[in-house]
């Protein structure tokens, strides 16, 4: 039993470590008991839909279609998944101090020095890819129309990265000295069930909305000084000086799936006629 009457005591928790006489708030399952999995499935839901709204926030002439959008933000699924759950994993099976203080000493590792090393390591995959001339390996890039087989591709890709960044952030808290933080850093927190929110909802939340942003700059399809609007076919609200090199927008459109007309700028001007729909590409 617990020496603090105040003390909540989760299912085979050992209340008190004999050697540093402080209390362990979480035991080894509480993060995937039913307060943590309610609160990682908020934070699921809450955290994939600021990309929603990044979405809404970028300039019109670059916001992406459905499906091209939801190929880049589903490679950050699935590497947030595989690092989320390799987190609560190693911090299940660690020796001593509890599962929580883990968790978040680990998170907090891979959303400061993790992600300036998958920085590096998409760099480099890309750099690797532009050699060899992988066209389908690009991220954001996934042919027209988009085929699965690219996005497959750069999935793998994405998560081999996330892979090497786990294995380099996990040799990193091997060191002693994160021992003494893992004491410090939830010492103000004395119930286990806050704590536990604390750590799985609310950190994590705010951490991972900024990251879902950044990374997803990394991932999408960079556009180099051009300008994109799409527009139906006899729109009159769009106007282009082939003498000028630039395309004048009179109205704010929003791109649909069915859009008949691009037109941007570049330094050189093609025109190429598509088959379906009588529809035109200009750029």
């Amino acid at each position: 039993m617990s020496t603090n009457p105040n003390h909540t005591v989760l299912s085979g928790e050992e209340p008190v470590n004999p050697d540093h006489g402080f209390h362990y708030h979480c035991s080894t399952g509480d993060l995937m008991g039913p307060l943590g999995l309610l609160v990682q499935g908020l934070l699921a839901f809450l955290a994939f839909s600021s990309l929603i709204a990044k979405r809404y926030c970028e300039p019109r002439y670059e916001r992406r279609p459905w499906r091209i959008w939801f190929f880049d933000t589903s490679k950050q699924a699935f590497g947030a998944f595989l690092i989320h759950f390799a987190n609560v994993f190693l911090a299940d099976i660690s020796k001593g101090g509890d599962p929580c203080t883990w968790y978040v000493v680990s998170f907090l590792l891979d959303s400061t020095i993790g992600l300036v090393v998958i920085y590096i390591g998409l760099k480099i995959t890309q750099a690797i890819v532009d050699r060899y001339k992988c066209e389908s390996l690009k991220f954001g890039e996934y042919g027209s129309p988009p085929k699965c087989n690219a996005f497959i591709g750069q999935c793998g890709l994405y998560l081999l990265v996330m892979i090497v960044e786990k294995i380099l952030m996990t040799l990193l808290i091997s060191f002693h000295f994160w021992k003494d933080v893992r004491k410090f850093i939830m010492s103000p927190v004395k119930d286990p069930h806050v704590e536990l929110v604390i750590v799985m909802f609310i950190i994590p939340l705010v951490v991972n909305a900024f990251i879902f942003w950044v990374v997803d700059n990394f991932l999408k399809r960079k556009i180099k000084g051009t300008k994109t609007i799409y527009v139906t076919e006899h729109d009159p609200s769009v106007t282009y000086h082939r003498r000028l090199e630039k395309a004048h927008s009179y109205n704010k459109i929003e791109r649909s799936e069915e859009s008949d007309l691009l037109a941007s700028t570049d330094e050189e001007i093609d025109i190429r006629h598509r088959s379906s729909s009588t529809d035109h590409l200009l750029s």
